[in-house]
């Protein structure tokens, strides 16, 4: 059975502390303005899995109640920064298994300041669910003092640099791009553009990364209407449905470890594996791509994906991003929306913020953002720990 998107909604993503809301309210303005796009009531809608990282048991149920009380099941989603594609692929399963016709996957999350502590509990790495992970980084690479996520990525990046010549320019190339497309996106919690000097110049946060290229925490929430066919069919929503042709979720495997390398440890074999997966299962492959929204947690696991969905040869990506291959103009467009870096990264709103902006390219309704011709499009949601998330979009 055939999946359809059929309407998506998301809040600003902001600053946190900067506005006076908690995570219900985000969550009521993105669900109602998914259920307003696709046209239905939330009494129409059968479960709802909803995604979150930092808030407490059920607080699933204390969102999704202020859209109704219908009594439907609320599922409570944590799978760390990929928790928000994950509750898509749930509820593109209940609809594909022929469970459920109308679903409500909903994200939000409500965040501190400053950086994210890398999932140890009270410092102690031992106890944390990502323990094998940063242990594997600090017998290649030492621990030091910078934030452990941006240590985390950094290290990727100067292995990347070490392998394959990759220069901090490009690096920067990819803030560069994805700053300069924020500033299209009312929803993106930046909007300012940076030059490729200026983003070298940002305060580092763990060498070769500077701020500009690392996301920021953020508050702020996304909805997606999951439906089936004969929904669409019933309700007569064929102008407002995009396809969900293919989807996969993979994790952690012998390979993200063997290697001792940072870069396998944040993610890249996850990657491969799920991009393999939906490219064999819809029979469509990276060339057939026109708009991807990927997950930029930091300049270098753009630079990552795009090896690892086969845009480019191994190495060469710095390369890829340098040729402008990458933004409007060239052969694909990757983050349209800003992406994490300049768009924001509230952990369970991002993989259905991402969805939402494919949904809105794919329908040609991204406005200065929109993608010329845009029919294909690709979602990358990778959380550390681990689990990776690819969707491939079509609009018939």
């Amino acid at each position: 059975m055939k999946s359809y998107i059929v309407g998506v909604g998301m809040t600003k993503f902001e600053k946190p502390q900067s506005r006076d809301w908690q995570y219900w309210d985000m969550a009521k303005e993105a669900g109602t303005a998914a259920l307003a796009d696709a046209g239905i009531a939330y009494d129409q809608v059968e479960q709802v899995p909803v995604g979150y990282c930092f808030q407490a048991s059920t607080a699933g149920q204390r969102a999704a109640y202020e859209l109704g009380l219908s009594g439907v099941p609320v599922y409570n989603v944590n799978n760390n920064c990929a928790t928000g594609s994950t509750a898509l692929m749930m509820a593109r399963q209940f609809v594909e298994g022929g469970i459920s016709d109308c679903v409500l996957a909903l994200g939000f999350e409500k965040m501190k300041r400053g950086a994210l502590g890398g999932g140890a509990d009270g410092g102690d790495f031992k106890t944390s669910p990502v323990a094998r992970h940063y242990g594997i980084m600090a017998a290649g690479h030492g621990f030091e003092m910078s934030p452990p996520t941006a240590q985390i990525f950094g290290n990727a990046a100067r292995e990347h640099m070490e392998r394959y010549g990759t220069t901090a320019a490009q690096l920067a190339m990819v803030g560069a791009k994805n700053h300069r497309h924020s500033a299209n996106n009312p929803n993106a919690q930046f909007q300012d553009v940076y030059t490729v000097d200026e983003i070298l110049a940002a305060k580092p946060i763990h060498t070769p990364l500077t701020k500009l290229q690392c996301s920021p925490t953020s508050d702020g929430a996304a909805a997606a209407v999951v439906v089936s066919e004969r929904f669409v069919v019933r309700h007569g929503l064929h102008d407002k449905a995009v396809e969900i042709v293919a989807q996969a979720m993979t994790t952690d495997t012998e390979a993200s470890f063997a290697s001792g390398s940072c870069i396998d440890v944040v993610g890249k074999p996850m990657t491969e594996a799920a991009g393999r997966q939906v490219f064999e299962s819809s029979g469509l492959g990276i060339e057939d791509v026109d708009v991807i929204e990927l997950h930029d947690c930091f300049s270098i696991n753009e630079l990552l994906t795009y090896e690892a969905l086969g845009m480019c040869a191994e190495g060469a990506a710095g390369k890829l991003v340098e040729s402008g291959a990458t933004t409007y103009g060239g052969r694909w467009v990757v983050n349209p929306s800003g992406g994490l870096i300049s768009k924001g990264h509230p952990l369970g709103a991002t993989g259905l913020a991402q969805a939402a902006e494919l949904v809105w390219q794919l329908r040609g309704a991204a406005g200065p953002r929109q993608v010329a011709d845009a029919r294909v499009g690709l979602a990358h949601n990778i959380g550390l720990g681990g689990a990776a998330v690819v969707t491939l979009l079509r609009r018939g």
